[in-house]
């Protein structure tokens, strides 16, 4: 059996902790943290050690340390949104051991009254604050970490940018210790002063009239900017459907244009990943515009063409070619980096790409279908039909 080496400490506002961390905290021969940590723990045997910069350096230093006592300080709970997460992608469970405090999560929605299960529990610290956006809905309760006094000046301004105004904000600031204080207010008229360590608490209000962004995909065409070469609405639903997203999978777009699928991939489920291969300037700025406007200012834009720009690339879980079907050797080099039971999915509107798709269905296999979608619009002065370009669709799950 492994003996733990490594012991991460969660921290009230206070300074408290976990009993059962006393014994470890006393012993350890190095402690990690921040001044603020040793501000509120200084009676400390061990040799202190403050974060390194750059900070990923960290990583390398604990490790020459194995089979020496360690502790590392954090705030509240480690494994959440904190530092216990990243510690553990390096090291194994059974080396280390974790003594949460309460989060800033619980906390919040003590003071509020909230179920934490029925509240989404987000994260903008150090993270782009346009990924709010993905995450509006009417009735949404959220309770939010951040990086300083100005984010709420940020989320409220998103908010009324997205027809939210009347959301109500309360900062909750230095929860659980002799400071804590708390103010409220709607995000329309956000003002005051807020100290840099808060957990940030929004209910969401939509304004009469406010259209709601499914996370569904087949968003409608005119929420994204474009020049008129994208998947459409209807197209785009069959094929995220067909592309199977779920959370932490990687998507490789090819021919991007405006983003839409890398986006809508992005928003379907937590933690997803999209690379996004474009190789006209004008259709990656619009795919980055509409990535931030739509929640999802991570998309991975590439100035690069298929296939030559595939090589490289990590290993992706699904692969969408919406652009570039007859390039020499698409389809092949597409399945050849597709991992074992990933998803390829290729549209094709001109017969020479269609003819693409066919080889490759008789080749392959896989499933082969054509989509047609028809819209009513006036004809003088009654209503027809007016049939859009037939969208040719190819998918094959690798096996």
């Amino acid at each position: 059996m492994t003996t733990s080496w490594l012991t991460l400490i969660g921290l009230g506002e206070d300074g408290s902790f976990s009993t059962a961390a006393h014994t470890t905290l006393e012993t350890a021969d190095i402690i990690y943290g921040s001044a603020r940590h040793f501000e509120l723990v200084p009676a400390l045997s061990g040799e202190k050690r403050l974060w390194p910069s750059p900070f990923s350096k960290v990583f390398d230093d604990l490790a020459e340390l194995k089979g020496r006592s360690v502790a590392v300080l954090a705030t509240g709970d480690p494994q959440w949104y904190g530092i216990g997460s990243s510690l553990a992608r390096y090291f194994p469970s059974e080396e280390m051991a974790v003594f949460p405090a309460p989060s800033a999560f619980q906390l919040a929605a003590a003071r509020l009254g909230w179920a934490v299960q029925e509240t989404e529990c987000l994260s903008i610290h150090g993270r782009p604050v346009d990924l709010l956006r993905a995450q509006l809905y009417p009735g949404a309760r959220f309770l939010v970490l951040t990086s300083n006094g100005k984010a709420p000046t940020q989320v409220a301004k998103i908010l009324t940018e997205e027809g939210y105004s009347k959301s109500r904000l309360t900062v909750l600031e230095h929860l659980g210790g002799n400071k804590e204080r708390t103010a409220s207010g709607t995000a329309a008229a956000w003002t005051g002063d807020v100290a840099d360590f808060h957990t940030l608490a929004v209910e969401v209000i939509a304004d009469p009239g406010t259209k709601v962004r499914s996370r569904v995909p087949g968003l409608a065409d005119d929420f994204f900017r474009h020049d008129g070469k994208m998947t459409k609405q209807e197209v785009r639903a069959v094929t995220l459907a067909a592309l199977k997203p779920y959370p932490g999978a990687l998507l490789w777009d090819v021919g991007a244009g405006c983003g839409s699928v890398a986006i809508e991939w992005l928003r379907a489920a937590n933690r997803t990943q999209a690379i996004a291969l474009e190789p006209h300037a004008d259709r990656r700025q619009m795919a980055a515009e509409n990535a931030v406007a739509l929640g999802v200012p991570h998309l991975d834009l590439r100035d690069a063409n298929a296939p030559d720009g595939l090589r490289q690339l990590p290993e992706p879980d699904a692969i969408f070619i919406g652009g570039g079907l007859t390039a020499d050797g698409m389809i092949e080099t597409c399945l050849e980096a597709l991992r074992t039971g990933g998803t390829l999915v290729a549209n094709a509107v001109t017969l020479e790409s269609e003819a693409v798709l066919l080889d490759a269905y008789r080749q392959h296999g896989g499933d082969l279908k054509r989509l047609s979608v028809q819209r009513a619009s006036a004809v003088g002065g009654l209503t027809g039909w007016r049939p859009a370009m037939p969208v040719t669709q190819w998918s094959i799950t690798k096996t």
